[in-house]
This record gives structure tokens, sequence and C-alpha cells, in this order.
């Protein structure tokens, strides 16, 4: 199935689709520092596009006759990180990402989004696009803690096939959840060696350390360093700050399920801000597979086979050369 990629970024989407077995064939996005990290890490064509013009987007996406678009156009004026004004211009992007869907109309479609869009006029004008086109859709929020990543991170997901039924993928998203959210102990095993780490709050009457027993909170597109003086917030986990940390740049990498090897370039605020933005690996493998396996299911169905029940996900976990110490030097960063 041959896969476009719109918005890009340094490719965490992309990876995960690859990983499931699409054939990603190219990616866009408008942002040039995290094309050069896409090309760094992709043998495909990353392309530079103004996505917000999309009889120009729709012209150069033609000619690879992709099968499925995938996309998470920008979530800033929906985030809770952000300003939360749908009509600060980039949640025009939400709706120019269905316009294009509408003009290429692949078989199929993904988009991502923050978990805040389901309460915006935005996504009721993309859904009308995507509706009068043709598609069915199914979407939901799920949360990356039960997909195979080890963080809190609920994000809106929408898959839309042409001439589906609402809902047709409903049952196989929900599946393969599992049970339990992964802690980041259960996701490094012992590969990381510490038991509490910092993540900068957003207000000082919220705690900022953090056990590794527990799924990480959603990785922001900022890492600060733990300010002197730190004072211990009631909720946080423990007693003293001896031994406590930020993580690095490579370990927030590799919670957003990013393979320890995969080359980030750039100035520090541009590789935290990719890694932040970007959807995790093992998220976009999930959705992936539930694709695969809803297709599955059809064409056994039609043949009037029982199809076989599905095993674990074989999703990504690091490798066993992790190494704190030397992280923060394989992230390639260069200070602003």
């Amino acid at each position: 199935m041959k896969v476009v990629d719109l918005f890009c970024g340094c490719g965490g989407l992309s990876l995960g689709f690859e990983k499931a077995g699409m054939e990603i064939v190219a990616g866009f996005d408008n942002w040039l520092d995290a094309l050069d990290v896409y090309r760094r890490n992709f043998s495909h064509p990353a392309i530079r596009a103004d996505l917000s013009n999309v009889e120009e987007s729709a012209q150069k996406i033609a000619p690879y006759e992709p099968d499925m678009i995938i996309g998470g156009p920008p979530c800033q004026d929906f985030s809770s990180a952000g300003k939360r004004n749908e009509d600060n211009g980039r949640g025009d992007l939400t709706v120019c990402y269905a316009r294009i869907i509408s003009v290429i109309k692949p078989r199929w479609f993904v988009m991502e989004n923050v978990e805040r869009i389901m309460k915006t006029q935005k996504l009721q004008d993309a859904l009308g696009i995507f509706r009068h086109a043709g598609y069915g859709l199914t979407y939901m929020v799920l949360n990356a803690a039960l997909c195979g990543v080890p963080q809190k991170r609920k994000r809106f997901v929408m898959v839309g096939k042409m001439g589906a039924d609402d809902d047709f993928l409903k049952d196989t998203l929900l599946s393969n959840l599992s049970d339990h959210e992964m802690t980041v102990a259960e996701y490094f095993g012992d590969k990381l060696k510490i038991k509490y780490y910092y993540r900068h709050p957003r207000s000082y009457a919220r705690r900022g350390i953090f056990s590794t027993d527990e799924p990480s909170a959603t990785i922001r597109g900022v890492n600060r360093p733990m300010p002197h003086g730190y004072t211990l917030h009631p909720g946080d986990p423990v007693k003293s700050l001896e031994g406590v940390r930020p993580l690095t740049s490579r370990e927030r990498s590799m919670i957003q399920t990013f393979p320890e090897d995969f080359d980030f370039e750039g100035t520090k605020t541009n590789v935290e801000q990719m890694i932040g933005n970007a959807v995790p690996v093992n998220l976009g493998f999930y959705i992936a597979d539930a694709i695969f396996k809803y297709s599955d299911e059809k064409r056994l169905m039609s043949s009037n086979v029982k199809p076989k029940k599905c095993g674990q996900l074989d999703l990504f976990t690091p490798s066993g050369q992790y190494a704190s110490d030397s992280s923060q030097a394989s992230c390639m960063l260069h200070e602003d």
C-alpha cells in the first residue's frame, strides 16, 4: 500500500507505518529543519510544501498515486500547551488537510491530532469535507500508553476509507489495546539508570518529579533543566533531589518510541521541538497494524475463511546498547 505522509515532521508517523509494512513513498512538510532530519532517516523523497495551498499541494502529491495519505496537521491552536484559539491560523491546516484528501481521493487516510480538537469547529468542517468526498469515518481518542508507548499521551485518531460505513475500524482499533498503561521502566528495562527524573511543569502548582514506574507525562517540545533551588511539590514521589535529573534529548525521543539510532541533527531547540511534535512511532505502528488486520479480516470474510486470532503487537523496544551517558552526544545537538 503506497502511503504519503503530510506534515511529516521528523518522521514518527512515517516510521511507525513503515515498520508495520506500509510503503511510504514521500513525506511533505514546510519545516526545513524537520525535513533535514527526515531525509537522514528515510530513503524516499522529503519535499518542502506549503500545505495551506491546497491546489499546489495536490499537484505535488498526485504523481505519487497514494493509496493512503497520513498526517498530523499542526495542533498548537488546539493544544492545551498552546493558545487554544482555533482561529489563530494553524487550525486552518486541518481543513486544508481535508481538502487535499478530497482532491486526491486516496482509498484510505489517517489523521492524528490532540484530544482537544474534538471540541472545535475546524474538526466539524473537516468531517463535512471527508463525508462529502465519500469516506466512511472511524475516529476516537487513543491513549498512547495503551498502544506500546511509555507515555500518557491522549491523541485524536481518525481513519477514513472510501465507501466504508462509519465506525468500520472501531472494533479493530480497540481490540489490541493493552490492559494497562506502559511504564517507562517496563519499556526501558534496566537500561535507564535512574529511578526518578525531572520534567519541567507548566506551573509550579504541579509536580516536576516523576518515577520510571509510571508512564511518562506527555513529551512536550521543550526540555528545561531543573532549576537551582527547586522546592519539592507535595505530589513529587521523592523526599530529596539526590540522583534526580531531567531526561536527555535521546531519552525523550525513545519515550516517543523512536529507535536509539534515529539520526537527529540540529539545534537543541529545534530537535526538542521535533521530538515533542512527533507522533510516537509505536502509536503509528498500532494504527497501521489495525488497518492491516481489518483488511485481512475483510478479505478472509469474503472468502468465507475464519481469521486467526491476533497475537501481541511486535512493537519497538530500546536496543541493548542504550547508555544514558552517551545518549546526549549521539543526538548530535548544537546550541542555538
